[in-house]
């Protein structure tokens, strides 16, 4: 198993379904995957997927900068490490973020486990340079 071919594959997949159709991300998740979403954690397939479908928006299109994997664990395991802008229908700017995914654990028999979060950068940047302008 190629685990470049893996990840671009996964990303290709689960990002694509995420911004048309997130309920569709269902067949991905089994009863004992785990999803940490903005340091909220939900397990299960049903969990996770009400957790996707309820965000309050409903339109969006990740653009994907960067994508890193290196083989997780003894076998099978894929670490897909995932960074890019996500752009909100009706939204002037962008929300940049970051995603860890293992799509697939030989010890979980294709268990998704997935931790993201949104990050506003730039208002960090702004405040920075604040701080610098007096």
């Amino acid at each position: 198993m190629d685990p470049d071919a893996v990840a671009k594959a996964f990303v290709e997949h689960y990002y694509s379904t995420f911004d048309t159709n997130r309920a569709g991300l269902s067949n991905l998740y089994q009863d004992n995957s785990m999803l940490t979403f903005e340091g909220q954690k939900f397990q299960g397939t049903q969990t996770i997927t009400a957790k996707l479908t309820s965000l309050p928006f409903q339109q969006c299109k990740h653009h994907i900068t960067t994508v890193d994997c290196q083989p997780s664990g003894p076998s099978s395991g894929v670490l897909v490490l995932v960074s890019g802008n996500l752009q909100l229908a009706g939204e002037q700017h962008a929300l940049k973020f970051s995603q860890a995914n293992v799509p697939f654990d030989a010890n979980s028999a294709g268990q998704l486990l997935c931790v993201e979060r949104h990050l506003s950068i730039e208002l960090r940047i702004r405040t920075w340079d604040l701080l610098f302008i007096r």
